[in-house]
């Protein structure tokens, strides 16, 4: 194996800014370019922790969002749930870093299969 190897990439190491549960949808990037992953295991304020970047989770859906399998779909921060990709993005909601792997419509309370790409999306200022 080459001696630079670091990782396969599915992973990264993000610190905290406030407590984030095992589960949890993460927005790695400030400003620009970003990319959404999931936090492997809790991380308290302050501490670092592994997010998952690459992989299909079962993830919030909002609730009147109506979402086609193999749609790009944006993640709605103020929401804490993935929206079709009509949504329009606002300040801190992140697009095309995540597809949805089935179809499911307005329902409310529901979560859908997202496939995290991780490829960086566009995070809205």
């Amino acid at each position: 194996m080459a001696t630079n190897y670091v990782s396969d990439g599915q992973t990264a190491q993000h610190t905290a800014a406030a407590d984030i549960s095992s589960g949890d949808v993460v927005v790695l990037g400030a400003t620009g370019d970003a990319t959404i992953g999931v936090a492997m295991t809790n991380i308290a304020n302050g501490a670092t922790g592994t997010v998952r970047v690459r992989g299909v989770f079962s993830l919030p859906k909002a609730d009147a969002a109506v979402i086609t399998a193999g749609e790009s779909v944006v993640w709605d921060s103020s929401a804490g749930a993935f929206d079709d990709n009509q949504a329009t993005p606002a300040s801190g909601d992140v697009s095309g870093s995540a597809v949805a792997m089935e179809s499911k419509g307005a329902t409310t309370g529901e979560n859908i299969l997202i496939m995290l790409t991780g490829v960086p999306g566009t995070l809205t200022a």
